[in-house]
C-alpha cells in the first residue's frame, strides 16, 4: 500500500467524469488499499479515485473517530438508485480543497448500488453523514466539486481563497 498524493482544486482533473470500472481485480483492490491510506493519513473520511489523478469509479470511506473503530467502506461503480424527499444540511470540507467549508443541502437518505472489495454487487441504504459522505465522493465521479453546490458568492470566496494559497505555497518554493 502507498500513499499517493491529493491533486487540489482548481485542477482540471478534479472536472473530468470518471470511467466506470470493468472487472475489481488485483489493481482495483490495490488503488482502493492505497485510497485508503492516503485518506487515513490525510485525514479525511472519504476519498474518490479523481482525486488521486485516477479516472476511475471508485470511493473509499470511513466516518470513523478512531484507528480501533475503523470500517471501511470501499465502492466500485456506486450508482444511486434512491433518494428521500427529506433534504439535510452538513457542513462539508474536502481533501482536494484544503481548510475550506460550506453548508451544502442533500438528500437525507438514500439507496446506492456498487460492487465491493471482491467484485460482489451490494446495495446499502445510508442516512446522516455517510449519505452526505457517499453522494460527496460520487460527485468527484462526476467531476463535482462541493462549491459547486453552494451559492456563487460562497463559491467565489473559497476560490479566491485556494488561489491565494496556491500563490502563497508558490512563492515559499520559489
Amino acid at each position: 500500500m502507498a500513499v499517493r498524493p491529493i491533486l487540489h482544486a482548481p485542477d482540471p482533473r478534479l472536472k473530468v467524469k470518471a470511467a466506470p470500472v470493468i472487472t475489481v481485480d488485483d489493481s482495483v483492490r490495490l488503488l482502493m488499499d492505497d485510497m485508503l491510506e492516503t485518506m487515513y493519513r490525510a485525514p479525511g473520511i472519504g476519498l474518490a479515485a479523481p482525486q488521486i489523478g485516477i479516472s476511475q469509479r471508485v470511493i473509499v470511506i470511513d466516518l470513523a473517530e478512531t484507528e480501533h473503530q475503523r470500517q471501511p467502506l470501499r465502492m466500485v461503480n456506486p450508482e444511486i438508485i434512491a433518494v428521500s424527499e427529506e433534504s439535510q444540511v452538513f457542513e462539508e470540507g474536502c481533501l482536494s480543497l484544503p481548510d475550506q467549508y460550506a453548508e451544502v443541502e442533500r438528500p437525507a437518505k438514500i439507496r446506492v448500488r456498487y460492487l465491493d472489495y471482491a467484485g460482489a454487487s451490494q446495495e446499502l441504504e445510508a442516512e446522516g453523514l455517510l449519505a452526505t459522505c457517499i453522494l460527496h465522493e460520487i460527485d468527484h465521479l462526476d467531476g463535482v466539486l462541493f462549491v459547486d453546490r453552494i451559492s456563487s458568492l460562497r463559491r467565489s470566496i473559497i476560490i479566491r481563497k485556494l488561489a491565494k494559497r496556491k500563490k502563497s505555497l508558490t512563492a515559499e518554493v520559489a
